[in-house]
């Protein structure tokens, strides 16, 4: 997990001085207030839940490998928080979170399930023509909708002592410059910039997915350059949509047997539309959609094809079009996946070969230590390779990331060779990429 203070060296190692510059301290100041300040509350974080070393999300089997104090579980040992905070066999068993989206009366009764949503790629995911869209309807956060209401509003819901969420005694809320600190930090991470497709991809079943996702498929209407944007007007940002995701029937959270409430999406009453979030980062952040409803890519593909969007007010716009209803064959669904696993394999090298070149170079990325940077990466090049291995994809390009993550597992080990062994990770990295891309 990210800290405030980089980890010491292993067994005492002796590693290269320590950098001069920290870089942004805002930025630093963030890291730290995201990962380690709990408000004055239960005991958790904005990490508790955007977990650094799983995507910045938690899913079922992560949970599975969590100590039964984590702060996660508040509501199994913390008796003031037993009732109408979370529902733990939810959390545990589909990895659903509870909120009080259309605000606290009636607890027993007025609230959603959801998943947590990772928080990469903000910088270019959240901007709309009706303002900030943030959290899963767009309506995530009190007062203005923004990332900085955004803080406020998920101190209030998760980090409470007491159902009562009584400001001053059961939390404190972030000051204006945390939430300065916050903000800097949330968009530091993951892409600055959104892709430019096509891409010159190798795999012929990928390269077909693009093509797909961009033509027949009419994925790219929503997601432009496979982000969070629409596609069908380049002014118009994020947008909000009802494609049927809760009409879907045997849902695991409703198969499961616990009180789980229609969720009516954006506003409230809710209009039952939910955000678009990016495909880039989606393959190796599942489970999918805002209530985990499937567990595979290739399934979130699958579901364009079914009655529960043909059905849907988004659905029926696109069956009153030329084209009519999306109609995929299997294969067809398989290669939009296979796009998808590859761009999101890609986004993995991308961000792993930004954190090693300051490794490399013996620098603060972000505020963060060259010593934290390294001992982290290895969690993106093991994402980049399960990724691919999982739909048969570039095996040779697995074999480079398996090496280059042995590699990075050395160097964060040994300090004392840490800035070689980055170097020849690199290159390995390098090497796996130019096998997937042009």
């Amino acid at each position: 997990m990210y800290s405030h203070q980089h980890a010491p060296p292993p067994n005492g190692s002796k590693g290269p001085p320590d950098p001069e510059n920290p870089g942004d301290p805002l930025v630093s100041k963030g890291r730290n207030l995201f990962f380690n300040e709990t408000f004055s509350g239960n005991g958790r974080t904005c990490g508790t839940c955007h977990r650094a070393e799983n995507n910045l999300t938690i899913d079922p089997a992560f949970i599975a490998t969590l100590p039964k104090d984590d702060p996660l579980f508040v509501a199994e040992f913390i008796p003031a928080l037993k009732k109408n905070f979370e529902n733990p066999k939810l959390m545990r068993e589909v990895g659903l979170i509870l909120e009080n989206q259309d605000g606290f009366g009636d607890l027993s009764k007025n609230f959603n399930m959801r998943g947590v949503p990772h928080v990469f790629a903000q910088r270019v995911s959240i901007d709309s023509v009706q303002g900030p869209q943030t959290g899963w309807s767009g309506d995530g956060a009190p007062g203005d909708h923004s990332l900085r209401s955004f803080a406020t509003g998920a101190v209030i819901q998760h980090f409470t002592k007491t159902t009562q969420r009584r400001a001053g005694i059961d939390f404190r809320l972030p000051t204006d410059k945390e939430l300065d600190a916050l903000e800097a930090f949330q968009l530091s991470l993951g892409r600055q910039k959104d892709l430019a497709l096509p891409l010159p991809l190798k795999n012929v079943v990928a390269l077909r997915g693009q093509e797909l996702f961009q033509n027949e498929g009419l994925c790219q209407n929503c997601h432009a350059n496979a982000g969070a944007n629409v596609g069908f007007d380049p002014n118009a940002g994020n947008f909000n949509f009802n494609t049927g995701v809760e009409n879907l029937p045997d849902q695991p959270a409703d198969l499961i047997g616990e009180l789980n409430p229609p969720d009516d999406g954006n506003g409230n009453p809710g209009s039952g539309a939910f955000n678009t979030p990016s495909l880039v980062e989606a393959a190796d952040t599942p489970p999918f959609f805002h209530n985990n409803s499937v567990e595979t890519i290739e399934a979130a593909v699958a579901f364009y094809n079914g009655d529960s969007f043909a059905n849907s007010p988004s659905g029926k716009l696109i069956n009153d079009s030329p084209q009519g209803r999306i109609n995929l064959d299997t294969t067809q669904v398989v290669a939009i996946a296979a796009f998808l696993r590859v761009i999101n394999a890609l986004d993995n090298i991308r961000e792993v070969d930004v954190i090693l070149k300051a490794v490399a170079n013996n620098e603060y990325l972000a505020g963060e230590h060259p010593q934290d940077l390294i001992q982290r990466v290895k969690f993106d090049i093991e994402d980049a390779a399960t990724v691919l291995a999982g739909a048969g994809l570039h095996p040779k390009a697995v074999a480079r990331l398996n090496r280059a993550r042995i590699l990075t597992e050395k160097a964060a080990s040994t300090p004392n060779s840490r800035i070689n062994l980055a170097k020849r990770a690199i290159n390995t990295l390098n090497r796996a990429r130019k096998l997937i891309t042009d």
